[in-house]
């Protein structure tokens, strides 16, 4: 495992990098979800002026907004830069690939659907599985090869 060319992961073995990391993720959760219902709100203007240039075919857009806007919410932000939304970077963690190389855009969504899927099908006590793992990793990050650490 080389961690030399991710910007948010300096040594693997340093455990201060994953202490605290579970606490972080939930709270950085619940930011970036009142994020993203923010963001709807614009979007629901915008797909209400889109139904009426559509002549109403745009209006079926707004049963997947909540789910079109969460994925580019997070598949620009934690497949971006910083590698971290920014209920992540306020809480002062980041995803890294435990490849080295850098989260992008699909990447991010796919890890975005993935813990959605887990929790629905297996409850939220799937997340219990991050006290236990290695690194304070949940199902999701071992199905995708991440982990989440903490950048200060």
């Amino acid at each position: 495992m080389s961690f030399e060319n991710s910007p948010v992961v300096a040594a693997p073995e340093d455990w201060r990098a994953y202490s605290g990391v579970l606490s972080r993720r939930v709270f950085a959760f619940i930011i970036d979800y009142a994020l993203v219902l923010l963001l709807c709100i614009p979007a629901a203007v915008a797909v209400f002026f889109l139904g009426i240039l559509t002549l109403g075919l745009g209006f079926f857009l707004y049963p997947a907004l909540f789910v079109i806007v969460a994925l580019l919410y997070f598949g620009t932000t934690v497949g971006g830069r910083a590698q971290a939304s920014p209920g992540m970077r306020a809480m002062g963690i980041a995803v890294a690939r435990l490849d080295g190389r850098r989260i992008d855009f699909m990447t991010a969504v796919v890890h975005m659907v993935l813990f959605w899927i887990l929790n629905s099908v297996l409850t939220p006590l799937i997340l219990l599985a991050g006290l236990f793992i290695e690194r304070s990793r949940l199902v999701h990050d071992l199905l995708l090869g991440t982990v989440v650490v903490r950048t200060s």
